[in-house]
Order: structure tokens, then sequence, then C-alpha cells
């Protein structure tokens, strides 16, 4: 994956170059950083936060990271490094700041290109303060995307509703907030392509959403390779010619070829984290109940504690797992704890004799400090202790979510689901699902009845229709997001759609037929344990068939641009790169990324990233579908 996590490097690279007075980075001859003030909004907070950590932003010398709407004291011998979008509100905010002289100096860095009437603004204050020589350097970073996996980004996470799956296909929106839509992302994907460095070929189908970014977006990269002075695909740009011997695919999709796999039910660790879990941003924050105390009558319950895990590429099992059926999961959390357990008399001889007892951070790097004055046995403590926390994190995470799967009968779900996007047999009448009220929610219920009918044929029968709409109603299911589905899909004939909609069918070994271990926090009794059956998604087809070194025919159906050659041109070789990026328009999910993850390994030398407008799961899909208004 060494092209694919290229793109996360030179992102990575460019925001500590940043976070160093936009220079190089090289150790100084002391080996200390200089310490600074790191100043951003909402969006440069959301950029930075999956990617460094508050300590890896200490080793860079951020002793302070602040909100820039936030009440700030001034500190007038610290240079301050800024990270923020241009708006007009950040703008003004930042000359009441060289007016006020907060800090010593000012390295002022825009998430897009800033405008030269707001630049002029910025000028304008800083002399009025007197302020002129305090400004050491303005730069427009072009990082106006977000990144969380090595092979994976979207867009944007605080204006995500002016790009959402609803603002694109509400029927009252406007030509004009239409194009404002069309030039968010188009704006966020031109910093992508100016991070990598790279000029993508761009296809995409006819007739939607994703035509439009297309057009809008060649047009933009032709602007901007026609001014040679000013091209940021050309000279010393950061990360240029990284790619310059395999120009990058760009496959653009639309939300609109497949709904069904954002309400799927899932059964994949990341996903189903995703899924049930509070999972933001690579962080998941859990609800631990408080611990059981007598308590006099009448008094109030204790508040639920709530617990904060950051799942990044640091930890080593979720690397490993984030893509494993969760039976595979629970399985593997559970031989990581004895084979811990094995050492951990080991482990508390080490801190007896260390003196130390606690587990927080403080301790392991006190540890850390000191292993060259211990023996080689000591020295793998922190090793070990790292490990611990992981294992303990990973048993809360998964002990959470084997909770929904168990109450809400998720396995069950799934494998329905499977059967029917695979057009298999199946064992049990839909009624009987939505009518047990001890399966799943009603929205659990919802996404299953619109996945039958996405996925269906032909639509039912207005009887029919009328039965199910009768026990989803007694089941307590809003109807809203049938009524747009059912006009979506009237629009966009998917009775025509090829045969089988993508995933192939999940296989059952059958109940797990013993408790994993004894004493295992992982009793998965009642639990099936599906085996995956990898076949591609509905949403991935069109990425495979243009992606595939012989073009089939259905090709013709999509759009070819390529931004270097002039109109007209015929299409050199379509014999494609080994790089391609499938991003789509109108929101995307970890189930596609996953399935994009595994199919790329079974094509040896290609590499493909996943890029989406905004990432959503299945409850916050069906919220946006329910209020869509219906024509």
């Amino acid at each position: 994956q060494d092209q694919a996590k290229m793109a996360a490097a030179i992102r990575g690279i460019a925001l500590k170059r940043m976070l160093n007075f936009n220079v190089p980075l090289v150790k100084s001859s002391t080996g200390e950083p200089v310490w600074k003030v790191l100043i951003y909004d909402r969006f440069g907070q959301d950029i930075i936060s999956p990617l460094l950590s508050v300590k890896e932003l200490r080793d860079m010398g951020v002793t302070l990271h602040l909100l820039l709407h936030s009440d700030r004291d001034a500190i007038p011998d610290v240079p301050a490094v800024y990270f923020v979008m241009p708006t007009e509100e950040n703008v003004d905010r930042i000359c009441q700041d060289l007016r006020t002289q907060l800090y010593e100096s000012y390295y002022l860095n825009f998430i897009s290109a800033i405008s030269r009437s707001k630049l002029e603004d910025i000028a304008s204050a800083a002399l009025t303060a007197n302020t002129v020589s305090h400004v050491s350097k303005v730069f427009d970073q072009y990082l106006n995307f977000i990144t969380l996996e090595d092979d994976m980004f979207l867009l944007c996470n605080q204006n995500k509703d002016l790009v959402s799956y609803r603002a694109l296909n509400r029927s009252d929106i406007t030509d004009t907030e239409m194009e404002t839509v069309m030039d968010t992302i188009v704006d966020s994907l031109f910093c992508f392509f100016v991070t990598l460095g790279a000029v993508p070929i761009i296809r995409c189908a006819r007739g939607n959403a994703a035509e439009m970014v297309a057009v809008k977006l060649d047009k933009k990269l032709r602007e901007n390779l026609r001014d040679a002075r000013n091209s940021l695909f050309t000279g010393d740009n950061l990360g240029a010619g990284q790619f310059s011997f395999q120009r990058p695919l760009l496959v653009l999709v639309d939300r609109n070829i497949d709904l069904a796999t954002p309400l799927h039910h899932t059964w994949t660790y990341q996903a189903l984290v995703h899924d049930v879990l509070d999972f933001h941003l690579n962080r998941v924050n859990l609800e631990e109940a408080p611990a059981v105390e007598s308590s006099p009558s009448g008094a109030r319950p204790k508040k639920k504690n709530k617990k904060s895990y950051d799942l990044t590429v640091a930890d080593k099992f979720w690397q490993k797992h984030k893509g494993s059926p969760f039976p595979e999961v629970a399985e593997s959390v559970q031989q990581e704890l004895e084979s811990y357990r094995t050492q951990e008399d080991e482990v508390k001889r080490l801190k007896t004799i260390m003196g130390l007892e606690g587990e927080d951070e403080g301790a392991i790097s006190m540890i850390s400090d000191n292993t060259a004055k211990l023996t080689s046995a000591v020295s793998s403590l922190p090793e070990l202790l790292e490990k611990k926390r992981l294992i303990d994190l990973h048993t809360n995470v998964a002990t959470a979510v084997l909770e929904h799967i168990k109450t809400r009968k998720l396995d069950v779900y799934f494998e329905y689901e499977e059967k029917l996007m695979s057009k298999s047999n199946l064992d049990k009448s839909l009624l009987d699902i939505i009518s047990d009220p001890d399966a799943g929610t009603p929205e659990d219920k919802m996404r299953l009845f619109l996945i039958y009918y996405i996925t269906s044929a032909q639509a039912p029968s207005e009887v029919d229709l009328e039965q199910y709409r009768k026990a989803l109603e007694d089941a307590g299911c809003s109807l809203a997001p049938l009524n747009y589905i059912k006009q979506w899909k009237a629009f966009a004939k998917m009775a025509s759609a090829p045969a089988s909609y993508g995933i192939g069918a999940a296989k059952s070994k059958g109940l797990l037929s013993r408790v994993m271990n004894t004493g295992s926090q992982f009793v998965m009794e009642g639990v099936k344990n599906l085996v995956l059956k990898q076949l591609v998604l509905f949403s991935i087809f069109p990425v495979c068939v243009i992606c595939s070194l012989t073009v089939p025919q259905e090709t013709d159906d999509y759009r070819y641009f390529d931004p270097k050659m002039l109109r007209g041109n015929d299409r050199f070789l379509i014999s494609f790169s080994l790089q391609a990026i499938v991003f789509v328009v109108g929101g995307g999910n970890y189930i596609e990324y996953q399935n994009l993850v595994d199919y790329i390994k079974t094509k040896q030398g290609k590499h493909i990233l996943y890029g989406c407008t905004e990432l959503f799961n299945a409850t916050q899909f069906v919220k946006q579908v329910r209020r869509i208004n219906i024509i």
C-alpha cells in the first residue's frame, strides 16, 4: 500500500511543516523545537485531530492549542501559528488579534485559498495597528479535507449539512444553492489533488451530481494549469511529482446509484463501531455504567461516565482487525488477553520493584525515561503496559458492540439483508422480523424494509405494501423515509438494475457452539458466527469496471476528462493507472470503504483511495432521508 499511504504521508508532512513555520523539518542544534501557540477554528481542529496527537503537537513545540473564537489571553513573547478557513468571521478575528497585539509574531495558514480582498483587510489591520513586521508569513495550505485512514478521506465535518445527501437531493434547491454545494465540493477535491501534487484523469457517469462535480473540477484544474506562473502542479510544490510517473484516476460515483448499502446492518468491526456506537473522526465515546453502590432511597442515580478512545493507525490491534467479522475480533481480543495474563505476574513483580502502581501515562513515561538504567526484563514493561491498555480498550469497545448485537439481534438483520441484496433464498418472512418485538429497534426494522424495497426487482403490490406499512407503524416506525425511497426508486428505475445487487450472501456456520472461553468477556451464545463471502458492492461496481485493465462496453456510459489534454483530443490509453481514487458524491460509509479495501487485495499492484463528501452511519442517513421533501 505504499502509494496509498503516500497521500496520507504528504498530508502529515504538510501539517508538520506548517507547525514548523512553513520551513522543512530539520533538527535544530539544541534538539529543542521553538515553542509556539496553535490557533485553529473548528475546521482546522477536525483536520488536525485525526492526524496529530497532543503528544505529537507538544513534540512540535505547541504549548497551547486554542480555538480562534475563544477568549484568549495575550502571550506577547510567543509566536502564533494560525490554521483556519478564510471566512469573514475568521479574518475579522485575526484583525482583532493584530490590533490587540496578542502574540510576538503571526504565521497565518489558510485551509483554502484566501481571496485578495480578505488579504487586503488583514494588511490594512496590520498597518493600522503598526504590526506589519509581526506578520511573518501568510500561506494558502490547500488542506481542506480530513484524512481518517491512509487510504480514506472526507471533505468536511463542520458544514456537512451544506454538502449532505439531503442538500443534494431536496426538491426545492435553487440553482444558486446547488452552485454553492458544487463549489464547496470542488474546492475540497482541488485541495486534495494539490496536496497530492498530481492532476487526475476523471471518470463519472452521466446525468447526476457526480457529473456536475466532474465538469467543475476539470474546469478548475484546467484554469490552474493554464496559469503557468502560478500553477500549483509545477515547481517546488509540496508533494509535486510524487505521482508524476503514474497519474491517478478519479472515479466520481453518485450516492443515488446505491441507497441500500448506507442502510445495511454490517458485520465488520470498524463499520459496526460506526453503526452502533458514537464514533467520530477516529474517536469512539462510550458510556460506562456507574459502579453499583447502595444509595439512600430517593437519591438521584449517578450519571454514567463517558470515556473516549482513539482508534488510530498507531493501534496495531485496530489496524489488524478493523475489517474482520465481529466474532473473529471478539476471539482475538480474548486470545490477546490470555497472552497478556501469562506475563501479568511478571508485570506486577516489575511494578513492585520500581515502586509504580498506576498505569497512567505518567507512570509509563517514567518507565520509558529510566529503561536505560534497568534490566532487559524491565525494559519490556512499557510495551507490556501499552499492550494491556489496548486490550482493555478493545475489550470495552467490543463489549459495547456485542451488547447491541445481542439486544437488537443484529446478526439476524445482517444475514437477512445479505440474502436480500444477493437475491438468495429467504428462510423466514420479512413480516415476521418486522413484527417481532424482540428483534431490533423501529429504525432497524425500517432499514431492513427499505433494503427489501430497494432491492426488489418489482415493487410490492399495494395490498402487500399496506400490510408492511401497518406492521411498521405498529412497530413504532416513521414512514417518512419510505415515502422518499418510493419516489427515488420510481425516478431511478431501479427495477432495470442488474439482477444481483452486489453483496454475496453471508454463510452461517450456525450458532457458536461454545462460550468462547470460561471467564471470557464475550459470551457469544445465540450470536451467529457469520462468515463473509466477498463480492463487489453495487456502488463500487463502476469503479471496478473502469479500473479493470480491459475496458468493457459499459464505460461508454462514463464521461472522460483529462485536464491536461486539449478538449476534443482523442483520449489516451485507458489501460489505467495503478492508483485510483473513488469519491462518492452524496456521502459514504465504512461498509463501502472496507469493500474496496478487500476488493483491491485481489488486484496485485493496484491501490485505491476512498473519499466521500461526508461520512454517515445508517442512523444519520435515515434522518437525512426522512427530512427530504417529496415532490
